[in-house]
């Protein structure tokens, strides 16, 4: 599921994001790449483009997916709690499908959000267990 999240990401034209990019990178990619298309979905909701708008969540479920298949259960608690957080926000994300649901889909927006956020406050020290060198 893992690859299928960024086979999603990729289909959006950042192949060269992606080749260059480091593990961490690539996770807040994905984020990016899930948040985009909840946003997108949101306009096509309010442009009552339906089919446009499953599309967008239907990739953003895929990506989602990708995170959750990637995490280290080795990690401890956080990887659990993190992997029922992902599958609330899926099941979200289909529920909002079914009803249009603009409010559902900003609330899973922000919850990506806020994981994207502390993802990225950790990006120096992931980068030196990485190996140090990496680019920001």
């Amino acid at each position: 599921m893992y690859a299928q999240g960024i086979k999603e990401y990729q289909s959006v034209g950042t192949q060269t994001s992606i080749v260059d990019a480091d593990p961490h990178r690539l996770v807040q990619l994905l984020f990016e790449g899930a948040t985009a298309r909840i946003s997108s979905a949101k306009g096509h909701i309010e442009r009552k483009q339906y089919d446009k708008k499953s599309s967008q969540i239907n990739s953003a479920i895929n990506i989602i997916g990708g995170l959750q298949e990637s995490l280290n259960f080795d990690a401890g608690e956080l990887a659990y709690n993190l992997e029922k957080l992902y599958d609330y926000m899926i099941r979200r994300l289909f529920e909002a499908n079914v009803r249009n649901s603009i409010e559902m889909l900003d609330e899973v927006n922000g919850l990506l959000l806020q994981i994207k956020s502390a993802w990225d406050e950790i990006r120096d020290q992931a980068l030196e267990t990485l190996g140090g060198n990496q680019p920001k």
